[in-house]
């Protein structure tokens, strides 16, 4: 994408298919003395891939791995750069999200983590982010951001000032539908902000490798709003959950890959939040 940024395009595909492991973006930023990984995938394998993939282009040690959310696509492959100076990096919540996740992660991740996976190898970070760090990769410079409830409750963002670089994991869906797992009135208050801060392009957590920013948010704004004002319209008729999950933001349906995979529980997860504003 720019110099020493590099990026592997996750596919969309469904969390049921079993090459699920690679629906994510993730990629890499290389500075003069080290490397940060920016999310790993969704198995063991992927993640020694993207390490041979760093190998591949500079023989620097990887001092960060950035875990931009807690779902599976994301950070199962961090256990392959486990190593002597290697620090996890992620939101001040996510470490206990993983606790918890743990026995999910083992039970229904079983093929992607590799035959004998333990608990221990779903790695947390041991850096916490609660607010804003600066990353020094030397003579390159990231900073991570901590973010409250929008897509899942432990976002993080990954500017690269240099380069003119957003990293938004799952903040930013093209093309696929977004997921709802954290707050919707949250994100759509970040949207905002976001595109406030100084990046001519993103990478999103899923689509093409790199977008145009902000221009590229406004599809996501368009269906998050869209979802905001036909639930709380619906709960303000005095209709029940069944019924607006038949109409709540039906007219996106064209407009998204797998929307139907996963529509009916944003408008679930949006009920539950706006029912008792």
């Amino acid at each position: 994408m720019a110099q020493g940024v590099f990026v592997h395009q996750g596919r969309h595909l469904s969390i049921e298919d079993p090459q699920r492991a690679d629906i994510a973006n993730a990629g890499f930023v290389i500075g003069s003395r080290c490397v940060a990984v920016i999310d790993t995938g969704g198995s063991l394998e992927f993640g020694r891939r993207l390490r041979e993939a760093v190998s591949a282009r500079t023989a620097l040690p990887v001092c960060y791995v950035i875990n931009t959310h807690g779902h599976f696509d994301h950070l199962l492959g961090n256990a392959a750069f486990r190593g002597e100076g290697t620090h996890f990096v992620g939101h001040a919540a996510l470490a206990d999200h993983i606790e918890a996740s743990r026995p999910f992660f083992l039970e229904e991740f079983a093929a992607e983590l590799g035959p004998g996976a333990k608990p221990e190898d779903i790695v947390a970070p041991d850096v916490a982010v609660a607010d804003r760090m600066e990353l020094d990769l030397g003579d390159r410079t990231l900073e991570v951001a901590a973010h409250a409830a929008a897509h899942t409750h432990a976002d993080l963002t990954v500017l690269d000032r240099g380069a003119g670089i957003l990293w938004l994991g799952d903040l930013l869906f093209v093309e696929r539908v977004p997921i709802l797992d954290g707050s919707l009135r949250g994100w759509l208050a970040l949207l905002p902000q976001l595109e406030a801060l100084p990046a001519a392009r993103a990478v999103p957590g899923h689509g093409p490798a790199t977008v145009p920013w902000p221009a590229a948010a406004e599809p996501e704004r368009r269906y998050l709003g869209t979802l905001l004002r036909d639930v709380r319209g619906g709960i303000a008729e005095g209709r029940f959950m069944e019924e607006v999950l038949e109409t709540a933001a039906a007219a996106e349906r064209s407009r998204w890959l797998l929307f139907d995979e996963h529509h009916g529980r944003n408008v679930t997860k949006a009920f539950t939040e706006l029912e008792w504003e």
